[in-house]
């Protein structure tokens, strides 16, 4: 039993790894991994002089990038960049899926009291993938798989504000409860440290996505990148390795990376790029740190 759920994960992994080095459609926006929308269309367009029906439009919520290029057409919600998510199975869709979609631990900035992110559905990222340029007749999906790829996704998008916070606790005196205000996918953009690290050998990420903190009123950019890492981790259900780091675009920013690097060398961390156990050693130097105060 355990085996065969190691198996399914395995090609989940496979197949969310191949949705996203798909290239994605010129005229069809489609986000990234993590940023997922889905589809913009709910339904088909019909000419005519028929008044369309209201409906409630869902915001993505989601921490990836809708462009706004010719041809995607639709609303776009500033927050995330993304069109209105798509709950309607696909014309050819080989089997029904779920539209649950799960509440996640990150809180929304600009929402109301308590209020998180939502991550997709089932539905609607298979939607999404399919946007991306995916075809899932050429690959080899079940059902279940979709069940894997969501847990895959959520569980990597959590990780990643884990990181988040580990930062964020640098500042944890001037704000105790910081918030993800918007975020972007941006897979073909490398940040200049991951093209550092590939002029010495290593590999380049596979995605990398911008964050947006709302750190009690001062917007903090954080840079996500990517490592592929091999097969996904069944126990974990991680497949990728995050570098999660603020973007040098203000003093602040730069000061932090600065003082975590000077705590590297004081505690003669032997940083492995491939391992990235930067974010480890960030989490005890704040610990000690806060002690010592």
């Amino acid at each position: 039993m355990g085996n065969t759920s190691s198996t399914d994960e395995i090609s989940a992994a496979k197949t969310l790894a191949t949705s996203l080095a798909a290239p994605s459609n010129p005229t069809v926006p489609m986000p990234a991994m993590e940023n997922y929308q889905g589809d913009i269309s709910e339904c088909p367009m019909h000419a005519g002089t028929a008044k369309p029906k209201p409906r409630t439009v869902l915001v993505s919520e989601c921490p990836v990038k809708y462009d706004g290029t010719p041809g995607g057409g639709g609303d776009v919600d500033p927050l995330n960049m993304m069109p209105p998510p798509n709950q309607r199975p696909a014309p050819d869709q080989p089997f029904p899926l779920p539209t649950h979609r799960q509440e996640s631990s990150i809180p929304k900035a600009g929402g109301k009291e308590g209020e998180k992110w939502v991550y997709p559905s089932q539905q609607m990222f298979w939607n999404a993938m399919l946007r991306k340029g995916w075809r899932w007749k050429e690959e080899d999906i079940a059902q279940n798989d979709m069940a894997h790829i969501i847990r895959i996704h959520n569980i990597n998008n959590e990780v990643a504000w884990q990181e988040v916070l580990k930062w964020e606790a640098l500042h944890a005196t001037e704000c105790g409860q910081p918030r993800l205000k918007k975020f972007g996918g941006k897979a073909t953009e490398f940040s200049p440290r991951a093209r550092m690290r590939s002029w010495i050998g290593y590999e380049l990420p596979f995605d990398r996505h911008d964050w947006i903190v709302d750190r009690c009123g001062q917007e903090v950019r954080y840079i996500i990148d990517y490592y592929d890492v091999g097969d996904v981790n069944p126990q974990t259900g991680k497949f990728a390795m995050l570098d999660v780091r603020p973007a040098m675009d203000s003093f602040g920013a730069v000061w932090d990376r600065m003082k975590v690097a000077y705590w590297r060398v004081r505690h003669h961390v032997d940083e492995n790029p491939q391992q990235l156990s930067k974010n480890e050693v960030l989490q005890q130097s704040v610990s000690a740190s806060t002690q010592k105060s």
